[in-house]
């Protein structure tokens, strides 16, 4: 009787132990947790709205989306950028409706030649110098360039690096292995010094395009790489079968392997572009004012100086916001690709 008693007991305190005491110390960590993040929130409010000045970001909104481009064409990238996020909704709402989704790639297309447009002049409206571009506006155009050029570049190496010739094999596989190895910053530096020593005199070609070609040859390895994946992982029944359909090599390749090897590349050519968006800042280094480099000149303004988390702040705002909005653009696509499917 008393075993059983002394065995009860054990069991009693072992309950308590499991139950009560765990949970009781489960509560004080929970408690300590939210009580820091509380405490943190409070103190990071306090300073956004007390003590920060945000008339450094207020004052020079129009130097962080355009840079120096002249006030009274300011409208030109303004334009540009409300196309760019009409195509943008459009491509939200292509799942829904199917004639936007069959243009969706003729509208993307479009927003090039009309950047270049707006924001070089032509046609009727005054030419601006290269040197004028800056901000938000260059930031996304030396993106989206970059983009639209070294996807079909990098889907071209990708076929070639499966090629059948071995001379074309080796070639593409030494030049994606060789671009992957090299620092993203020497290849821009090979872009803005070392091409014009190349070019036959009297040939120039300005540092927003040399950056645009630097990060096209750069990117496109990595792209190559991603669709290369893609191609590995579909299987070979289905060219199989295309062949006793009849259909050519061409054929094959346009309607079978590439619209599939970017259905699944997708979200890694997603990580490819944020990462482009995101590397477009090194151009800072050289003397284009992007995103970045607009901040950092205003930093040195005697006036702002000092006001460095209030800059960097807007700056990260501005960065996730546009990242957010490239990967509601992927979403968005991958589902009309499996809607298509």
């Amino acid at each position: 009787m008393e075993f059983m008693h002394s065995k009860f007991i054990k069991k009693f305190i072992k309950y308590l132990k499991e139950y009560f005491l765990f949970n009781s110390i489960n509560k004080f960590f929970n408690y300590f947790i939210l009580s820091f993040i509380f405490v943190f929130c409070f103190h990071i409010f306090r300073w956004l709205i007390f003590e920060s000045k945000w008339p450094v970001i207020s004052s020079n909104l129009s130097l962080f989306a355009f840079g120096n481009f002249p006030n009274d064409q300011q409208w030109r990238p303004f334009l540009w950028i409300i196309s760019l996020l009409l195509v943008t909704f459009l491509t939200i709402l292509s799942e829904k409706w199917k004639i936007i989704r069959e243009t969706l790639g003729i509208l993307w297309l479009s927003t090039v030649p009309l950047g270049m447009l707006l924001l070089y002049g032509g046609v009727g409206l005054t030419p601006i110098l290269s040197r004028n571009l800056g901000g938000l506006t260059l930031t996304i155009f030396l993106t989206l360039c970059s983009l639209l050029l070294a996807l079909p570049l990098g889907i071209i190496l990708a076929f070639c690096r499966q090629c059948s010739f071995i001379v074309i094999k080796k070639l593409s596989a030494i030049y994606i292995d060789s671009m992957r190895s090299i620092p993203l910053i020497t290849v821009l530096f090979f872009g803005q010094l070392l091409i014009p020593l190349f070019l036959p005199f009297g040939i120039e070609i300005d540092r927003v395009w040399r950056a645009i070609f630097a990060f096209t040859m750069f990117v496109s390895a990595y792209i190559a790489e991603d669709i290369r994946g893609g191609l590995q992982s579909i299987p070979y029944s289905q060219i199989e079968a295309a062949k006793s359909l009849g259909f050519n090599q061409f054929q094959i390749i346009r309607f079978i392997l590439v619209p599939q090897s970017l259905h699944i590349a997708l979200p890694c050519l997603t990580n490819q572009s944020i990462g482009l968006f995101q590397n477009t800042s090194l151009m800072s280094i050289f003397g284009l004012l992007e995103l970045l480099g607009i901040g950092r000149s205003i930093l040195a303004n005697p006036k702002f100086i000092g006001q460095y988390i209030e800059v960097y702040i807007w700056l990260a705002f501005v960065y996730w916001l546009v990242c957010t909005i490239m990967a509601l653009i992927a979403r968005n696509l991958e589902k009309g690709l499996k809607v298509m499917q």
